[in-house]
């Protein structure tokens, strides 16, 4: 029931398809089930889920421009984000952290949080970030999630230890057609200046895009 809840906001919160990046009608309905599943079953993770939601939609307003395109996390005007999603949100996945029961949707949150929480993206807590990537690598083993945190890595340590995982990723082939691993080799290639390198793997992420 969870993943459903979850696939469903996630479907809102960045489309699969379509002319819109986002549908927000989906992540609204996704977090009421997640506050009705909450209020019926209170246990660690249906509460981490909600908060994972929670703190995910209130960036939003400061996701996309006017013109449609989308914002990067790093580039939003963090004065847009919703502070009530956020506090409401942060005090869920610390009450979900001190039960010791917790999963994946709980850590989910706990990185959510620390971005949340920081006041530019200069001063976000990577190490804490990478510490939590960790953790979840541990209990819930992805592609996915060694993506995620090869990023959180890289701008932890720097760029050029960062593309080196995210390679590492990539040379397994499970990602070979995900355009989020093309984009975030792109983004270390420009961050290093091998801009031949960083354009190639730009082309193979829109290729692979469905928007």
């Amino acid at each position: 029931m969870l993943q459903v809840i979850y696939l469903v906001f996630s479907e809102g919160y960045s489309a699969a398809a379509g002319a819109e990046a986002t549908r927000t009608e989906l992540t609204g309905e996704a977090i009421r089930l997640g506050r009705l599943l909450s209020e019926l079953l209170p246990e660690p993770e249906v509460i981490g889920l909600l908060s994972l939601m929670l703190l995910q939609e209130s960036r939003q307003a400061a996701g996309a421009a006017s013109t449609g395109e989308l914002i990067f996390l790093e580039n939003q005007d963090r004065s847009l984000w919703n502070q009530e999603q956020i506090a409401e949100g942060v005090a869920l996945v610390e009450r979900a952290l001190k039960s010791h029961s917790f999963g994946s949707y709980t850590l989910q949150a706990a990185i959510a949080a620390v971005h949340a929480e920081a006041e530019s993206a200069a001063v976000t807590d990577w190490r804490q970030i990478v510490a939590l990537y960790n953790r979840l690598a541990q209990i819930q083993p992805s592609p996915v999630v060694e993506l995620n945190r090869a990023v959180a890595i890289a701008m932890r340590d720097g760029p050029r230890v960062g593309l080196a995982f995210i390679d590492a990723v990539l040379a397994h082939g499970e990602l070979a057609n995900y355009y989020l691993a093309h984009s975030a080799r792109a983004d270390m290639c420009r961050r290093l200046g091998r801009i031949a390198e960083a354009r190639s793997s730009y082309e193979k992420a829109l290729a692979l895009t469905q928007h």
